[in-house]
């Protein structure tokens, strides 16, 4: 009802109009022609209901938009909570990296002190095991030295004893000897 309310309006006001020469509603005024086609095409098209049709599209296109943007909204809520719960678990898995580390280094520390206090009680043990091993060599070879000391003092005694000793003096070194050890067993 607008539109033709406008086309007369637009009409009235059209230059054919106020020249004058040739009557408005004739067919040989090619702006009558051309209202009367504009008018019985809008008359077509509002007889084929095409403004409702076009504003139900339209409408639908504007429902299809509007699911689509609360879709993309809360699209766009889930994808804000899965960042928050990945931060999250982000920030989780950074602190419990940290625990591991410091915890790692703990145990390294530890470690290493213990390997220290390991190979100094084995040092320790190895100085004593070899000090004890010197000791018994030492003593090992002073009595070898003592031994062959006497073996060779006694040689010595008894050769020169051989050469000096006649039964005499024999007999009486023999009742000597045996006097010392009686004393020295009683």
């Amino acid at each position: 009802m607008r539109l033709t309310l406008t086309a007369l309006i637009a009409l009235a006001a059209s230059p054919a109009f106020a020249a004058g020469d040739k009557p408005f509603f004739s067919l040989g005024n090619t702006d009558f022609v051309v209202w009367i086609a504009f008018i019985i095409f809008v008359g077509i098209l509002i007889y084929f209901k095409v403004p409702s049709q076009v504003g139900g599209l339209l409408d639908k296109r504007a429902e299809s938009i509007r699911s689509e943007l609360d879709e993309a909204k809360a699209l766009r809520e889930e994808a804000q909570s899965l960042l928050a719960s990945y931060e999250r678990k982000q920030k989780e898995v950074q602190e419990q990296a940290a625990r591991i580390v410091a915890s790692a280094k703990e145990e390294a520390t530890n470690a290493a002190a213990a390997a220290k206090d390991d190979i100094a009680a084995s040092i320790t043990r190895r100085l004593a095991a070899a000090e004890e091993q010197i000791t018994s060599a030492q003593a090992s070879a002073v009595k070898e030295v003592r031994d062959q000391a006497i073996t060779v003092a006694v040689g010595a005694a008894k050769d020169v004893m051989a050469k000096q000793m006649d039964a005499k003096s024999a007999g009486a070194l023999i009742d000597e000897s045996i006097a010392t050890v009686g004393e020295r067993l009683h």
